[in-house]
Formats: C-alpha cells, sequence, structure tokens
C-alpha cells in the first residue's frame, strides 16, 4: 500500500526525520490560507499522488505570493497528472500539499528497500538528489552507494558514518545525517514498510538535513498490525478494478490485454498468463481466487473480470486440490445465469470432482468451451477471442 507524501512526512517525523513546515489544502482558497499560517515568503505547492517525477509533469509549483498559489492550485485540482509511473491513464489530483521553502546547499537521495535476494534491507544513497533512481543508475551508476543492515543487530551507527563520509559530509552535519537515517531505518522496520524513499534529501544553508520529499510502500499482509496506516489508504490512487477485488478479499492485478483470466493459485495464474501470450493472446488481468472458493465467491470473481470494459474473451481455470471442480462450475453457470455475457467463456478444470464439475456445465446448456488442459485452453480462448472479434462487435451484460 502507499501513502502520499504528506503522510510519509507525518509518519517519518515521529521517528525523527525533519522536514520542512507545511499544511494539507483541499482547494486554491485554503491553500493560500495555509500560506498565512506557515509564514515566509516562498512555498512550494505539491500535487498529492501516488507517482513519482511530478515536478516534470507539472504537480510542484515554487510560489511567492497568495495570487501565484491560487492560480497553480487551479491549475491542478481536478486534473489528471500523468508521469511515467502513472501510464497514459494518469492520477487525479484532488489535494495539495503546501511547504514553506528552504535555502538549499545540496541534494541527495535516500532510499530503503527490501532486498529480497539478500533477505536484508538495503540502503540505497547517492549525492544526485532530485533525480529518479532509475536515472541515477543508467547516467551515474558510480554515485550509488549501498549498505545492507544485518537483520540480526539491526543499522549500526558505523554504517550511518560511513554513508555520510561517502556523500561528502562534515563536521555536525555528520550526525545530522546519522539522526535522520537511523530514524528512517525505526520507521521501516516497526511500520512493516517495504519501500521508505526521500528524494531529495537537503542540507540546508544553515547545516540541518530536511526531508524535502517521501515516500512509503508498506507490506499489504501485515497491515493487519498497524490500523493507522490502513487509515492512510487513498482509493482515489488506485486501480479501481484491483479495490473492488481487495474489498471482496480476491488477488488481483489489472493488466493491459483483453483476454480475462479466473484461476486458482498464483503459479498457475502467472503460468496461465505466460500461456495465453505463448498462444497469442493478451492477459486482462492476474486473478488468483485462492483455496477453498465457493460459488459465490467464483461469481463474484466473474463479475469482476467482466467489469474491465477491455475484457472480450475470459479463460478460467482451476486445478482443485482444496478448491473443488463443482463448487467452481457452480460459481461459473451462478455468473453467467444473473448476468449474461456476450463474449466467449472457456473453462478448463482439473482435479477434484472434476467428472461432476464437467456435467454441471455440461447441464447448464450454456455457451461455455471446455479444454482439458491448459495448452488446449488458452489455444481455444484466443481463437474464439479472434473469431468472435471478426463476426461481430463485442458488448457485456455483467456490471
Amino acid at each position: 500500500m502507499d501513502i502520499h507524501e504528506y503522510q510519509a512526512k507525518d509518519l517519518l517525523g515521529q521517528f525523527g526525520v525533519e522536514s520542512p513546515p507545511g499544511a494539507l489544502a483541499y482547494s486554491p482558497e485554503q491553500a493560500a490560507y495555509r500560506t498565512r499560517e506557515l509564514g515566509g515568503d516562498r512555498w512550494v505547492v505539491k500535487a498529492q499522488v501516488h507517482a513519482g517525477g511530478r515536478g516534470k509533469a507539472g504537480g510542484v509549483k515554487v510560489c511567492a505570493s497568495d495570487t501565484e498559489i491560487q492560480i497553480a492550485c487551479k491549475e491542478m485540482f481536478g486534473k489528471k497528472i500523468v508521469t511515467h509511473q502513472t501510464g497514459s491513464e494518469g492520477k487525479g489530483i484532488y489535494r495539495v500539499y503546501v511547504e514553506s521553502a528552504v535555502a538549499i546547499k545540496t541534494e541527495f537521495y535516500l532510499g530503503l528497500v527490501l532486498d529480497r535476494s539478500s533477505q536484508r534491507v538495503m540502503i540505497v544513497c547517492s549525492k544526485e538528489g532530485g533525480m529518479e533512481i532509475e536515472e541515477i543508475a543508467a547516467e551515474q551508476p558510480e554515485s550509488i552507494i549501498r549498505a545492507s543492515v544485518e537483520p540480526a543487530v539491526g543499522l549500526r551507527e558505523f554504517q550511518c558514518r560511513d554513508i555520510a563520509f561517502e556523500l561528502g559530509l562534515e563536521g555536525n552535519v555528520v550526525q545530522n545525517f546519522v539522526r535522520t537515517l537511523s530514524a528512517c531505518y525505526r520507521a521501516f522496520r516497526d511500520l512493516d514498510a517495504t519501500m521508505v524513499e526521500i528524494n531529495p534529501l537537503v542540507l540546508t544553508e544553515n547545516g540541518r538535513i530536511l526531508a524535502l520529499d517521501a515516500k512509503m510502500t508498506f507490506d499489504d499482509n501485515a497491515l493487519f498490525r498497524h490500523s493507522q496506516i490502513s487509515e492512510l489508504r487513498d482509493k482515489s490512487q488506485e486501480d479501481p478494478r484491483e479495490c473492488r477485488a481487495a474489498d471482496r478479499g480476491l488477488n488481483y492485478v489489472g493488466l493491459d490485454g483483453n483476454i480475462g483470466c479466473i484461476v486458482n493459485g498464483a503459479g498457475l495464474a502467472m503460468a496461465t498468463m505466460d500461456t495465453i501470450k505463448h498462444a497469442g493472446g493478451e492477459p486482462a488481468n492476474f486473478l488468483d481466487i485462492g483455496g477453498g472458493a465457493t460459488p459465490e465467491r467464483v461469481a463474484k470473481a466473474f463479475r469482476l473480470v467482466m467489469s474491465d470494459d477491455k475484457v472480450e474473451a475470459v479463460l478460467v481455470n482451476i486445478f482443485a486440490g482444496i478448491n473443488r471442480c463443482d463448487w467452481v462450475a457452480e460459481g461459473v453457470v451462478q455468473a453467467l445465469t444473473e448476468n449474461p455475457v456476450s463474449v466467449p467463456v472457456v473453462v478448463r478444470l482439473s482435479g477434484t470432482n472434476v467428472e461432476e464439475g464437467n456435467k454441471i456445465l455440461a447441464a447448464s446448456e450454456l455457451p461455455v468451451i471446455m479444454a482439458s488442459s491448459l495448452s488446449e485452453a488458452a489455444t481455444s480462448v484466443v481463437e474464439a477471442w479472434r473469431s468472435h472479434l471478426t463476426n461481430g462487435s463485442l458488448t457485456r451484460a455483467v456490471q
């Protein structure tokens, strides 16, 4: 789960990470009022969206008056910001963060991520702050500093000092950096984060270390331990298909293809998508209905897949162990009976109660294409999609 910049700064601030004073606003007028609360003569207005690259896309503006603040906000509110991280659809701007401008001496990049290959928290730093880490890695890879944290002992102060020295920091600033990096690590560890990124982390003219931007991502599976984090979720920044799936307890990831997938098990779901690609099709989603799926759960999954306007064919691929093929078949029949569709549906069942499942589908007299193997199912759904696309326009009744 991602959160907004202002939320990340608030959380990091609770652990001791300093940032410039700022305030949230939901309208141009409120943003102008916030500047009077903050004081000063220069402010930065930042669109609050779950994406990097806001500055290049016009989502960050430096202003020197109430009028400039309101003009900048009017250009942002209600619009969609498109960056390399949002995709072509972009993300809507519904709130902005107004922050006091600071005199910057040096900018740095600081990130903490979970490195699954080494099973360690990896600290990544660079002297080239303000740039995306991908750009830094491509253009100046020699500037990237890496350090892993031994989980048995945690982040040690000498590691923080070593990084500070590699960044070229000196004197009292070193200890300020040590406190900031240590605070970031504690936040990462205690809040079950998978990423903490401060870009840029700046050294000001008066020797302070401040976070000018902040991003945090959290492990969804650990949110039950952090109710205060769960409440920070902003569904307006997420794929609506994935939101609907999460609300129904389904594991779903939206893709750009047109063949919907309903599968049990993450491994089988990935293999199904690969096989569809191999057959010449493009999967529209990853959907794992999990083990022990009831007919109602299968029907919900079917309706979820068909709510995507891009879906022009559906492949149901079930290898039943904990699941039962007859339950899945009942769910397919329930979904297609209650909400008929006009796109091809291919079903492949294997495993527990497969004979009963096939009988249920056959007895339903629904226009379902049966397949006995994954390869056959993938080939059948791609051929059926092409044939249907050629023979007429595609419409859908399931909402």
